[in-house]
């Protein structure tokens, strides 16, 4: 969830109609540092932050941007909040696993034999990537438009909100009051007759980059928004100016510039997105019919006996 700005943060394709879901896609932000980040190797490029004996390097958060989709990329950049979250959970990863080494986690015989597991899974994932590659032409232009046409009555844009906004930070309880105090006070002076509000947001906003826009945080889906403002902007009228709302990270003070209703999304909209879904459907088949290919090439046998044997000293 984004801390500053106004926005927080796909699998196989089940139908086209899954479109609808991947246009905005508030989850993509949300950056699990286990998840998404494999162990760093020994040279990980400049540091980027130290904890003790840990550091993260530029090259893992180079790796980082790579398995984002590019919305998700682009909202990290602009979330300085979350992406040095990010880094944080990187170093207490790195803190804890030199603990558990410390400590000969690594010798133990369970735990060997989970990295094993995973080290297997890992190696038999990558390698039939390989062998189950997608043509780097597919799918053709002309692919793309079949599968919009034949999705197109449920490719549907949710209404969008272009909003502008003042926001201060609260780094610390001590600073609650002061910082309600000054949000209220632009809030009022917002609201006033012929206030300028982009002035006031390039003046007080501390989110740099809409408040060199004048507070412009672009067009979002309700879904976008933080949990906060999603509850306030459904009530505004277009040119209308918030309260004070509080959210995790501080105060914001919210002007809708602009609402967009819903509407059927055009091809150029969801192309992207499309072409990225029906080339992770074609390698799933590609995968698939690799494995069943395996079957068919060795000759398979199954001792039933044994596994009856097994399965009666197994408890139940």
């Amino acid at each position: 969830m984004s801390a500053r700005r106004l926005w927080v943060g796909a699998g196989a394709l089940a139908g086209v109609a899954l479109v609808v879901a991947i246009i905005v896609r508030p989850e993509a932000a949300s950056v699990p540092a286990s998840a998404r980040t494999p162990q760093a190797p020994v040279d990980t490029g400049p540091a980027l932050a130290r904890l003790g004996e840990q550091q993260v390097g530029g090259d893992e958060l180079k790796a980082l941007f790579a398995q984002l989709p590019e919305d998700a990329r682009q909202q990290l950049r602009a979330d300085r909040p979350a992406l040095e979250a990010w880094i944080r959970a990187r170093l207490a990863e790195k803190a804890l696993f030199q603990q558990a080494e410390t400590q000969g986690w690594l010798l133990r015989p369970d735990v060997q034999a989970r990295i094993r597991a995973l080290s297997e899974q890992v190696v038999l994932r990558d390698y039939l990537a390989s062998v189950s590659r997608v043509p780097d032409d597919y799918p053709s232009e002309a692919e793309i438009r079949q599968a919009y046409e034949a999705g197109k009555a449920g490719l549907q844009l949710p209404a969008r909100y272009r909003l502008s906004q003042i926001f201060l930070r609260v780094d610390n309880p001590a600073q609650e009051a002061s910082v309600r105090q000054q949000a209220v006070a632009l809030a009022r002076q917002a609201q006033g007759k012929d206030a300028d509000f982009a002035a006031l947001a390039r003046e007080h906003s501390q989110d740099q980059d809409s408040a060199a826009l004048g507070g412009d945080t672009g067009l979002q889906a309700l879904a976008q928004l933080l949990p906060e403002v999603r509850e306030v902007v459904p009530k505004m009228k277009d040119g209308g100016i918030s309260d004070p709302v509080r959210s995790v990270a501080g105060w914001h003070v919210i002007q809708l510039l602009e609402t967009q209703p819903p509407r059927a999304a055009t091809l150029e909209e969801v192309a992207p997105r499309l072409r990225e879904l029906l080339r992770a459907q074609r390698q799933e088949q590609l995968a698939k019919a690799y494995v069943e290919g395996m079957f068919d090439n060795a000759t398979l046998s199954i001792d039933g006996a044994a596994i009856n044997q097994v399965l009666e000293h197994t408890g139940s």
